[in-house]
């Protein structure tokens, strides 16, 4: 479990980043469909340590083997720092803004009402063909809900507070969000913010991403009626003081307007320039992935050892290298399988100081009894790698070698 946050962690940070610096500049380059795009960075880049790779490989601290004691296994292994209460927290957090999104979502679906005859017959020439039973009457709204078909929901006052020009805005941008699939993104935004309840730029991303959406729904439903922009405007500023909820994707949240409405008055972006931002977007972010990818491999630890079950098994000194004084290091590069038992033993010559048969040999043969836990990804034991510097050390004998145990 510690594993997952630790990979979470720092890839989720340089996505939401990136987004973060980038939405701006590409929103004005661009305009604000392109630009929402940027929102995929921060999922793509928590996805990566669980993408295909290959196998992970680690190089452990160096083992000192001397030839006053077969047994004497000296070892620079780091002492292990106790994780399990912090990856316990992790997971009360994220338990608690889950339950949080399940409450809200359950309270908004059983507090809907179906239409009534008169409203349905007033909205019907407005919902481009949208089922009336994914309409329902709440509380709160204009929003959409999300749910296996996301729906749309409708104060109890829509009605009476808006006239027939206003209702058709709304419905229009209503109408755009579940085209573009909006219910889907803010329920990952919000899942992402339950992973990620700890990291400070998760809570200041949040309100950003949901900006970013309503002004690209907004570009979209004026590009379908540009003439309908000042009374566009006119009913976002008469929709002021509504409220939301957290499992909503709502028609107007109180801060976002002053820039909605910056963004209404704006000349609209060609389609090829619209083109092009979603290509510069596009390769930006394949580009983005494959560095942070390649960055994920280089830094990624591959299996450890069973500490106190491979000091029991250190290797021996061979005889005939003490006699010849042949000493140095052997790295070996042992192959774990899923189960954590060596599976191959290869000689590592690169980074090896000796070529001697005899220490080779020894190390691979307390080697070869080793035990090892595997890498993970997503959670399960995979095939990985791991290196082990082994050094054979003349440097401590004892004054009368003949009396030397091996």
């Amino acid at each position: 479990m510690n594993d997952v946050l630790w990979h979470l962690l720092p890839w989720s940070t340089l996505g939401l980043l990136l987004a973060l610096l980038l939405r701006r500049p590409l929103r004005k380059a661009f305009g604000a469909s392109p630009a929402f795009a940027l929102w995929a960075l921060p999922p793509l880049f928590c996805l990566l340590p669980w993408l295909p790779a290959t196998p992970l490989s680690t190089t452990l601290p160096l083992l000192h083997v001397m030839p006053d004691s077969a047994a004497a296994l000296a070892t620079e292994m780091p002492a292990t720092v106790t994780t399990l209460g912090l990856g316990a927290l992790w997971l009360a957090g994220v338990a608690a803004c889950v339950v949080r999104l399940l409450v809200h979502y359950v309270y908004l679906l059983r507090q809907g009402r179906r239409l009534d005859a008169a409203t349905a017959a007033a909205l019907l020439p407005m919902l481009q063909g949208l089922p009336l039973e994914r309409i329902r009457i709440a509380e709160q709204g204009p929003a959409v809900l999300w749910a296996p078909r996301p729906r749309l929901l409708l104060p109890t006052d829509f009605l009476q507070r808006f006239d027939a020009a206003e209702r058709a805005c709304v419905i229009r941008h209503e109408l755009t969000h579940l085209r573009r699939g909006d219910a889907w993104w803010s329920l990952i935004a919000e899942l992402m913010l339950a992973l990620l309840w700890f990291h400070p730029l998760a809570w200041l991303a949040l309100p950003r991403f949901r900006l970013d959406q309503e002004l690209a729904c907004d570009e979209r439903s004026l590009r379908d009626a540009p003439e309908q922009r000042s009374q566009y405007a006119h009913t976002l500023l008469h929709s002021t003081g509504m409220s939301f909820a957290p499992a909503i994707t709502p028609w107007l949240n109180h801060p976002q307007l002053k820039e909605r409405l910056l963004m209404i008055q704006q000349v609209a972006f060609s389609v090829s320039r619209r083109r092009i931002g979603y290509l510069v977007i596009g390769l930006l972010m394949s580009s983005s992935v494959m560095v942070a990818q390649a960055a994920t491999q280089n830094t990624a630890h591959g299996a450890t050892a069973d500490i106190q079950f491979n000091q029991k098994i250190a290797p021996a000194y061979p005889k005939e290298s003490i006699v010849n004084k042949e000493h140095g290091l052997v790295m070996l590069k042992i192959q774990v399988d899923t189960q954590g038992n060596v599976k191959t033993i290869d000689y590592d010559a690169k980074h090896s100081t000796t070529t001697s048969t005899a220490l080779i040999k020894a190390a691979s043969d307390a080697a070869a009894q080793w035990r090892f836990s595997p890498a993970t990804r997503n959670g399960k034991p995979i095939e990985s790698y791991a290196q082990v510097p082994v050094q054979f050390d003349l440097n401590e004998l004892p004054t009368n070698p003949a009396s030397s145990k091996s």
